[in-house]
């Protein structure tokens, strides 16, 4: 049973900080968001969520197979899981940036960072468990999107944002 127990709170456990940040979301999707260029290409505000949620899960659900698989923080997991924890941090930390501070150069600078950490997360999880690294495939792809969309409005809004912040 306590194995049970140990999967459920890994995938719970990546969904609080996102529940968290959809707090900030909703608060700045009117009218700060709303009121940015934004690529004709992007998905629906409205995806976010649902898909938030599956990747979160799936990510907890793939470091738990890690840390089953590769003897937790003991073992040769110990690595795969500061590089999942350092992800987690960088993931948690973009909603406050972009969404929070209206940051949008330093939301930038995290995602890249996160994509390489993603990366490299998948790769050493592969390593403990083929499965584990594979469900990363998802969530990479994902940032990917995120991370040109992210590009995207912070091109063609950084003018934007300087001008508004020189008239306060």
């Amino acid at each position: 049973m306590p194995v049970v127990w140990s999967a459920v709170g890994a995938v719970v456990f990546p969904n609080v900080g996102g529940w968290l940040g959809g707090l900030i979301t909703v608060r700045n999707i009117k009218p700060w968001y709303e009121s940015l260029v934004l690529p004709k290409w992007r998905p629906p505000n409205s995806a976010f969520g649902p898909v938030w949620t599956v990747l979160y899960s799936s990510m907890g659900y793939a470091s738990y197979l890690v840390w089953r698989d590769g003897g937790g923080f003991d073992g040769p997991a110990r690595l795969p899981l500061i590089l999942y924890g350092t992800q987690l941090i960088l993931n948690w930390a973009w909603t406050p940036i972009f969404f929070g501070a209206h940051n949008l150069a330093l939301s930038l600078a995290d995602i890249g960072l996160l994509w390489i950490n993603v990366a490299a997360c998948g790769y050493s999880f592969y390593h403990i468990n083929h499965t584990a690294g594979l469900i990363m495939l998802p969530y990479l792809a994902w940032l990917t999107l995120a991370s040109a969309l992210n590009y995207c409005v912070y091109r063609d809004n950084s003018t934007k944002i300087k001008e508004v912040k020189k008239d306060e």
